[in-house]
């Protein structure tokens, strides 16, 4: 039962070492759509959510991100999207499988700041 109110995720934060590396892979590997929040951020569009992306100043590149979200994407067919996302030169982290019986397949890829992103899609049957 949802009595706080809750609707949505609206927008995911992710700790990037290089914002304009971070800002180009999510441009032109993933083919996301570019908008400029309030406040200077860099941001990109999926679906109703927003993923923004915030320099990790002060830290030593690869280290020390926080917080580590797990950020699931949902799409049209997980092992296509892989595939694609390989031939872009797309670092796929974990292999696309199937999970809770079959249902899904799962898999992951990392970005330009070795974020992991994960994705998966219903499995069609027949």
């Amino acid at each position: 039962m949802n009595t706080l109110g809750w609707q949505e995720l609206k927008v995911v934060a992710l700790a990037v070492d290089d914002l304009a590396r971070a800002e180009d892979f999510y441009r032109t590997k993933l083919g996301l759509e570019p908008i400029s929040p309030d406040g200077g951020d860099v941001g990109f569009t999926l679906g109703r959510l927003t993923i923004l992306l915030k320099p990790a100043t002060g830290q030593p590149p690869g280290t020390g991100k926080s917080p580590f979200p797990r950020l699931t994407i949902g799409v049209a067919d997980a092992p296509a999207l892989a595939r694609e996302l390989a031939a872009r030169g797309v670092t796929i982290s974990d292999t696309v499988q199937l999970y809770e019986e079959g249902s899904f397949w799962v898999g992951a890829f990392l970005d330009s700041e070795g974020n992991k992103l994960w994705f998966c899609s219903e499995a069609r049957s027949g």
